[in-house]
Parts: C-alpha cells; structure tokens; sequence
C-alpha cells in the first residue's frame, strides 16, 4: 500500500505559513471600508487602491501598473501583445514550465539560453544576437529562479538593459519570488536600474507571499504599452476580482504582509537547510546548490540516470516532484525540481528518504547483471 503522498512538486507554502487569520481581518476591514468598491465590476486595471499601492512601491506613477487574476493572467496579456507566431522569444534553459507552454501555444520561435549559477548566460545571449537572432522579448526569472533557483548578478542585469538597448528587445522580468530572500542582499530590479524604464515590463504576485489562492499578480511597463494590455483586459473580462484585490489591499496597506513574509522566509530557511543535509546523506550522487530565496532547488543526478522511471518509482513510494525535462525545450532528463515549500520539516526528511531508495531501485535495476 502506498503511504500518503509527501509532495515537492507543488511551488505553493504549506497552510502552517499563510496568515489565515490576517486575511479573514483583511477581509472583513474591506468589506466594511469599501463595499461598494469590492462589489462592483470595476475597472480592468484593477482595484484603484491597490494599483497606487503597488505603483508607490515600485516608484511609477499608477498609469504604468496593471493588475491582474494571478501574475498567469498577466504573463498571457503581455504575450499577446508583444508575441506573434514566428517571433524569436529568448527564455532561460530551464525555465518555468507554463512559460514553455504559453509561448509555444503562441507559436513563438525559442531560443533557450543556457543558466548559469549567476543567471542567464548573457555572453550566449550576446552571441546568439550578433549571429543575427532578433527576439521581441526575453523572458528572464531573476530571483530564485523557477526552476532552478539561481538568482541573477547585478553585472548581467545590468549587461542585459545593454544588450536590450542595443538591439531593441523588452527584457520581461517575472519576479515572483523577490521577497522571499533568506540569505545574502537583496540586489535592484532591472525595472529601477537605468534603462528599465522604457525596456523592462516587471511582473510580480501576491501567490507566494499572501496566498496563491487569492489569485492577484500585476506588470509595471511603459504607459503606452500597459495601456494596450489594458483594452484586452476590458475585452476579456471587464475586470478582475475586486474582492481578491481589496483583501489584498487591506493586508499589505496593515503591515500584515511584511509580518507574513518573514514568515514564510524564516519557514522555507529552515526548509532549505533540512533538504540540503538530507540529500547529502541520503543521497550523495546528487550535485545542487541551496537557493538563497524562493521556492524550488535544482537537482541533478549522474549522466544517464533516467529520471523518469525514478518520477515512477517515486511515486510508488508516495513521493512526488516535477521531472527536469519538462522545463526544457530539449534536456534535462537527468535532472528534477524539488519544491521545498509546501512540505513541513518532518516531510522533508521522510521524502527524501523515500526518494533516494526509489533512485536506488532505479540504478540497481539498470545495473549490468554479473557475468
């Protein structure tokens, strides 16, 4: 009989670390304050307190914010506008697999760049473009990086405003995770650095720092082009959800969504640590480098390790994760993704137990029979 499942596939906390209680007085101060705002349709740049709250804090004027069911929500708008079918679009190698599915369904012409330890590879990229490759835009997860959980140096931000400028592509920089940094120094979004501002259209949620399910991401971008992604927002649902986006307001305008950060920082440090002695000593083949944020940890095990019949042995065993390979257009079958941060402390040590008997089930079964 299988034993429940113990899940790193999921990048989503665990219940212990959302502030439930937060929310429901987040809630109830909306409703109270604002009822008629949170009851209508409103408008498709979303909740008008919360855009100020957001454009304050990136230091934009509100014109230039849009905000959106789920930061999904406002992956697909900005790739509508932007990506045609036949446009070159640069993505990291490997990077999120539903960006992958988005612009392949746009019919979009990929070009995967290599990841390095200090993000994208920016002399390939380099490369790549004098060899006469024009992408519209390259997407790039410059903290704690999904999957890999890398985070990108200020020298290639700022490399990358550069090769931006000189060859005329957006740079769209997907930044979920920024907040979640429970080790080193923060560094500038590429947004602040110069140039961002007529180059970068910035992405970010509340998923991984309030809920995911209270569904509320948002770009900041040029007027121009938010504008634009505005009149497809109108068309495609009038607006978005008034009552998840004055909840919202309501916890970060209290202070609640600071308190809920160091939170989930001070859980997924813990986390963190935990998965890192227990995959070395339960599982000494793995070669991967403890995140400094964010959710996920990039595991690769020896050349020729067939990870997909170790995603079924796991299984059998009640533990799941997400195969490497479906984060790559091509690659990866050596590798997974780990996510640390829907597991408690005691979960983690029991699934990586159970992970490193299915890869020794694995080998053992494509061990070369004695002579």
């Amino acid at each position: 009989m299988t034993p429940p499942t113990i899940s790193f596939a999921r990048g989503a906390p665990s219940l212990d670390i959302v502030d439930v209680e937060g929310l429901r007085e987040a809630a109830d101060r909306a409703f109270r304050e604002d009822p008629g705002g949170l009851t209508a349709y409103g408008t498709a740049i979303g909740y008008p307190p919360l855009r100020e709250w957001i454009a304050q804090r990136h230091g934009v004027d509100p014109a230039r914010v849009i905000v959106t069911n789920g930061s999904m929500q406002a992956d697909a708008f900005l790739f509508e506008t932007l990506v045609n079918a036949g446009d070159a679009v640069v993505i990291e190698r490997p990077t999120y697999d539903r960006t992958l599915l988005s612009l392949r369904n746009r019919g979009a012409d990929l070009h995967a760049v290599g990841l390095e330890a200090d993000g994208i590879d920016v002399d390939e990229l380099g490369s790549r473009l004098d060899g006469g490759v024009r992408p519209v835009l390259a997407h790039v997860i410059p903290n704690f990086q999904n999957p890999a959980g890398f985070t990108l140096s200020e020298p290639k931000r700022r490399r990358l405003l550069e090769l931006a400028g000189e060859h005329g592509f957006t740079i769209f920089e997907d930044d979920p995770y920024v907040a979640i940094r429970f080790a080193g120094e923060p560094l500038p979004t590429m947004l602040e650095l110069p140039g961002g501002d007529e180059r970068v259209v910035y992405a970010s949620s509340f998923s991984k720092t309030v809920c995911p399910g209270i569904r509320v991401g948002y770009l900041v971008g040029p007027e121009e082009l938010i504008d634009r992604i505005r009149g497809l927002a109108t068309n495609t649902y009038i607006s978005p959800s008034m009552v998840a986006q004055g909840i919202v307001h309501q916890f970060c305008r209290s202070g609640a969504l600071e308190r809920s950060i160091e939170t989930v920082k001070a859980a997924l440090r813990e986390r963190v640590e935990i998965l890192a002695s227990a995959l070395e000593r339960e599982l000494p083949d793995a070669r991967f480098a403890p995140p400094e944020g964010g959710y996920f940890m990039w595991v690769e095990l020896p050349e020729g390790t067939d990870v997909g019949a170790l995603f079924d042995a796991a299984a059998e065993r009640g533990v799941a994760f997400v195969r490497g390979g479906d984060f790559m257009l091509e690659g990866g079958g050596n590798a997974l993704r780990l996510a640390y941060s829907g597991v408690t402390t005691d979960q983690v040590q029991e699934g990586v137990s159970r992970l490193a008997d299915a890869y020794r089930a694995v080998t053992a079964s494509r061990a070369p029979s004695p002579s």
